[in-house]
């Protein structure tokens, strides 16, 4: 029985250095880090200039809009690219599978693309 706990030795003192980090990473900062606040500090910063208005109101529609296009294309780099370097080296078979499975996602991301057109999330006034 002891041999067969032992084996788990390792993932144990993983978990014990990660939380003792964790911790530490936590606690340390408040015990260490010097505390000078002023008004500066303590004043809100938004997009290099001061806030001026309540945090909770309302966001035109087309902040949404710009987030789901930069989504959109985010998604389409990030499966892209490693999905060209391996259809290089897939077998005949495997390649026509996985060629029209990324047409049929990149059919799915053009759709997305159109109804933010189509939204006038790419016009601004």
């Amino acid at each position: 029985m002891n041999a067969f706990l032992l084996q788990y030795l390792p993932i144990v003192i993983f978990l014990g250095v990660g939380a003792a980090l964790g911790i530490a990473f936590t606690v340390l900062p408040t015990i260490i880090a010097p505390k000078a606040p002023d008004a500066e500090k303590l004043s809100s910063y938004e997009c290099g200039f001061n806030a001026f208005d309540d945090a909770r109101m309302k966001f035109d529609v087309r902040f949404y809009l710009v987030s789901i296009l930069f989504i959109i294309f985010d998604l389409e780099v990030a499966f892209l690219f490693p999905w060209a370097v391996s259809l290089l080296r897939m077998p005949h078979a495997e390649a026509a599978y996985a060629f029209w499975s990324m047409m049929a996602f990149l059919g799915v991301l053009t759709v997305g693309f159109i109804y933010e057109w189509k939204k006038g999330a790419l016009e601004w006034e």
